[in-house]
């Protein structure tokens, strides 16, 4: 059997969901949004621990962005605008990002070993809305994520990679308002600043989630 936080729960019941470990966002290919402490070492960690999450039996999906060239969240689509602006589209706010993840590139292939995933959700596929979240985009067109944990009767996931302040926070507060109970592998995630990343953490914290340092104490197998 396998115990998760003490909970002791058939293999098909707990899965991982590894976020956005794309060549865009990590150091250690020099992506045009590389996100600060995803160099080689960190890569090396989020595949070794992958790959034991796997041989104990979870299943593994991966979220991928996966950006159309027109895409509203480039800063190169709004005229007079630089990376990093904020901005007010239909009433709600957009940070404006330098081009990256766009479908077919370089930049938005996983990093990640795709032999470890059971199945890749892409999400930020629609021009007009962004998609931290592996759940569902900003104008709530849901991805295939929630379809696939249940059709593998998930009750608990695992969650970890990049950014911790914006797509790992969102797909785990989505994971717990869709009623999983959530874990999320803090020596797994990188963010884009330390002040919003203790504040993305605290945030998923106190809506539920668990926060805890390394796989060891997540998943072990029992005689």
């Amino acid at each position: 059997m396998v115990t998760v936080e003490g909970m002791t729960t058939r293999r098909n019941r707990v899965a991982v969901i590894v976020v956005d470990i794309q060549g865009d966002f990590m150091e250690m290919t020099q992506g045009s949004l590389a996100v600060s402490g995803t160099g080689r070492d960190f890569m090396r960690r989020v595949t070794t621990d992958t790959e034991k999450l796997r041989n104990a039996g979870l299943p593994v999906f991966a979220t991928q962005d996966w950006h159309p060239p027109g895409h509203i969240s480039f800063f190169t689509n709004h005229p007079g605008k630089k990376a990093f602006d904020l901005i007010t589209i239909q009433g709600r706010q957009q940070v404006l990002w330098p081009p990256h993840c766009v479908q077919g590139t370089e930049g938005a292939k996983l990093v990640l070993d795709e032999r470890l995933i059971d199945a890749v959700v892409r999400k930020g596929t629609e021009n007009l809305y962004d998609s931290y979240s592996g759940f569902q985009d900003e104008g709530g067109h849901r991805t295939r994520l929630h379809a696939l944990l249940q059709k593998r009767d998930i009750s608990r996931t695992v969650i970890y990679g990049v950014a911790t302040d914006y797509c790992v926070k969102a797909t785990v507060l989505d994971a717990l308002d869709l009623g999983y109970e959530t874990t999320v592998i803090t020596d797994l995630i990188r963010g884009v600043s330390p002040e919003t990343t203790e504040q993305a953490l605290d945030a998923m914290v106190r809506r539920g989630a668990d926060r805890v340092d390394g796989i060891e104490n997540i998943v072990r197998n029992e005689p």
